[in-house]
């Protein structure tokens, strides 16, 4: 890993500013960034933000959507929480607190504007980008992105400018909650065509 990549995760793992100098209402527990990344992995998964569980945990993943996300890659654990072959950098990277209704809040929004642009410039090696929901797929895709989150996921992976100078190729996912277990049972397209496809990309960089 590069000293300047290792200073830039210093700066976001001490970062506060969702809790002193909030937006809007300010983050509700003490911040916990989690992200895992290097210069040398190939593959960058991008969420939402970190839930209940991975907040606690500090590991990405760490529950029922990642063991379904992991099977979408067919990758086991050991290589999926291997940073130098898959990097994981949330929308968010900390856990935004729950609505009333017990769901989880959208990323905050001073976390993306402050940090991503100078997180994915130091992913060098960053070629394959899962882009988990619809905060990543409008970040990062913008107006290529779709109307909704169906329609983006449904046209399958396709080349991005990653950064400025940089492309990199983007699968387009749903969120592997188990909430959206309604929509894979609508979406039959979706195991039948774009797993086997991302499994085929993943697979060629590990």
């Amino acid at each position: 890993m590069s000293q300047t990549l290792d200073r830039l995760l210093a700066e976001i793992r001490s970062c506060r500013i969702c809790r002193d100098c909030p937006e809007r209402t300010p983050l509700p527990h003490e911040p916990r960034p989690v992200l895992r990344v290097s210069t040398t992995a190939r593959i960058l998964i991008v969420g939402q933000a970190p839930g209940t569980k991975v907040h606690a945990s500090g590991k990405p993943f760490d529950d029922r959507s990642g063991d379904r996300l992991r099977s979408w890659m067919d990758v086991p654990p050991e290589v999926f929480y291997d940073e130098t072959r898959i990097a994981i950098a949330p929308m968010g990277f900390c856990f935004p607190g729950q609505d009333a209704k017990g769901g989880d809040l959208p990323p905050r929004r001073e976390c993306a504007p402050l940090w991503r642009g100078r997180l994915m410039v130091e992913l060098r090696s960053v070629d394959l980008v899962l882009l988990v929901g619809g905060y990543a797929q409008r970040w990062h895709l913008g107006q290529n992105a779709g109307a909704t989150l169906t329609e983006t996921v449904r046209a399958g992976p396709r080349s991005f400018m990653f950064t400025e100078n940089r492309q990199a190729l983007a699968v387009p996912l749903p969120h592997p909650s188990w909430r959206n277990t309604g929509w894979l049972k609508s979406n039959p397209w979706f195991e039948a065509g774009i797993v086997p496809a991302l499994r085929g990309l993943v697979g060629q960089r590990l």
